[in-house]
């Protein structure tokens, strides 16, 4: 149901996809999960709770962020209880996750966790923006197909200044998110310096403009758009969930805000 325009196929793939993928299980949950180092066995000890994304089977490993440290814990480790969350977006899973005296190992070394979760994550918002992108493409063309064929009072409603100035809106949008994906992909595939704040601005522009295009289309289409038969409410939830994976607009203007000195 989501297309990716080129650019985000490219960057899914090797380094990037990996990073994606584990970033998309990432509990997170600092403050709220404690890890103890066993220092008899090796091992780390994990206590509280974390909600992880994208669920997909219950083999799966979790990168688990604690206040100072990364863990990864195996899917069906001792201790580690997963319960279903009911989401808007059905195309999307997510869990909450339980850890009981969970053993898991130490990424890095003690206490610098965050510094390697946090290039993870940046990879990550760069790859869900190119996503989102592919995403607000989709429903554009949707949007503009079915103002050609639909006609209201004798005439195509995309002949009313109205839907004009909504699609045009749209495309506006869509083509600015696309140079914000495409930049922050060239940062990614270069590992750059410029990495993290244009992570964090193609994650805020590309969210709201994937978000705001799933609306319009929905309004463009009228009555059937508001339809379960209609595949239109599916990019709108997805584009609601994307928004909010990963940190929301809001987050991540402070975060580029921090990270350029303003």
């Amino acid at each position: 149901m989501i297309s990716l325009f080129p650019a985000g196929r490219r960057i899914l793939r090797g380094a990037e996809h990996q990073a994606l993928r584990v970033a998309r299980r990432e509990a997170y949950a600092q403050g709220q999960i404690r890890s103890i180092a066993d220092q008899v066995r090796g091992v780390q000890r994990l206590d509280g709770q974390g909600v992880v994304a994208d669920l997909q089977s219950a083999d799966d490993l979790f990168d688990v962020l604690t206040a100072r440290n990364g863990c990864p814990v195996q899917g069906d480790a001792a201790g580690l209880t997963k319960t279903n969350l009911s989401t808007m977006d059905q195309t999307r899973k997510q869990a909450k996750l339980d850890f009981d005296n969970t053993p898991a190992e130490l990424i890095g070394e003690e206490g610098k966790g965050w510094d390697t979760i946090q290039t993870v994550l940046d990879l990550a918002a760069v790859a869900l923006a190119a996503e989102q992108v592919g995403g607000a493409q989709m429903v554009l063309e949707m949007a503009v197909d079915y103002a050609k064929v639909r006609v209201q009072f004798g005439r195509p409603i995309g002949s009313f200044q109205a839907i004009k100035h909504k699609c045009a809106d749209m495309l506006l949008e869509v083509e600015s998110a696309k140079s914000a994906a495409y930049y922050g992909m060239w940062c990614a595939s270069e590992m750059n310096d410029e990495l993290p704040s244009t992570a964090s601005l193609a994650k805020a522009y590309c969210s709201e403009a994937y978000f705001h295009a799933a609306a319009e289309n929905i309004q463009i289409h009228g009555g059937i758009g508001f339809t379960w038969e209609h595949p239109a409410h599916l990019y709108f939830k997805r584009a609601k969930s994307s928004e909010l994976l990963f940190g929301d607009p809001t987050y991540h203007r402070e975060q580029l805000a921090q990270r350029i000195g303003i």
